[in-house]
């Protein structure tokens, strides 16, 4: 069977996701988690990672729906003038983008800011990813790898899910799934785009088109199929608590559900559990 890095999203959001990320590494499950620099509990998530040196953590570079680590003045083409926070959703983003109006230059500062405030803070970061997978896109891509790459950093998420995957994750809406098969097309620039910049990532992201719905039925039957290769498993564990009910998220109930399901890795021996930081750096 395959290699899989398990990775847990916003570390960081709260108190209640943070402690489901720790148990779970605890619990040999986890493997990963991707930190936001600039949340309600990152200075826990900070705290947290520095006392689990066998957990790979990534910068979870922000966007969208966020605080900025940069004064807004010094990225006026990312955030809304009157709130100083980045667009509420991914269409206000996408928008911008698609419209050049907002600056590569600023994604790269923004992004440099975020990965350069966990690494000053002692946290050894293995990999960038993306909240709500920004970097699919080119424009969003180039910049952050510059910013990655000149902080130290040769890893990425390659936020594709493959065909078989999608398939396999039974309560996946149609709609997502036809979103995710559309996106699929940028697939063969964002390798070029990689390899250029001599990045290292995994053959694919799988449970995608789960999020939300992953539940430990849907889990089983990613990971009976999974094939060889070096696969990122993309969860968002948490507890559904207080803390939660004061952000904005569309997941809730499921990060409990999550949580719960996630043990189900340890049904699989066989796959290789890894992090970022066992990928293969390319030749020099």
């Amino acid at each position: 069977m395959g290699r899989l890095i398990v990775n847990a999203d916003d570390f960081g959001l709260t108190s209640g996701v943070n402690r489901a990320i720790a148990e779970l590494h605890n619990a040999g499950v986890v493997t990963s988690a991707s930190l936001m620099a600039c949340a309600a509990a990152t200075e826990e998530a900070i705290e947290l990672a520095r006392s689990m040196p066998t957990l790979g953590v990534g910068c979870h570079i922000v966007l969208v729906d966020g605080e900025p680590v940069l004064p807004a003045h010094q990225i006026p083409t990312l955030v809304d003038r009157k709130t100083g926070r980045f667009p509420s959703s991914l269409d206000k983003f996408l928008a911008g983008l698609f419209t050049g109006r907002i600056r590569a230059a600023e994604i790269e500062a923004e992004a440099a800011a975020q990965v350069g405030l966990l690494q000053q803070r002692g946290v050894r970061l293995t990999h960038v990813d993306s909240h709500m997978h920004t970097h699919v896109f080119s424009a969003v891509l180039r910049p952050v790898l510059r910013a990655a790459g000149a902080a130290g950093i040769r890893a990425i998420r390659h936020p594709f899910e493959p065909e078989w995957a999608a398939r396999a994750t039974a309560g996946a809406s149609l709609r997502r799934i036809a979103a995710l098969t559309a996106l699929r097309t940028l697939e063969p620039r964002s390798r070029r785009i990689l390899a250029g910049e001599g990045f290292v990532t995994t053959d694919g992201t799988i449970a995608i088109a789960g999020t939300g719905t992953l539940n430990a039925s849907a889990l089983r039957s990613l990971l009976e199929r999974l094939p060889p290769g070096t696969w990122e498993l993309v969860t968002h564990p948490g507890y559904n608590d207080a803390s939660l009910a004061q952000v904005r998220t569309r997941l809730r109930a499921s990060r409990d559900v999550e949580r719960q399901s996630l043990l189900a890795v340890r049904e699989f021996p066989a796959i290789q559990l890894a992090s970022f930081a066992d990928l293969r750096a390319p030749a020099a």
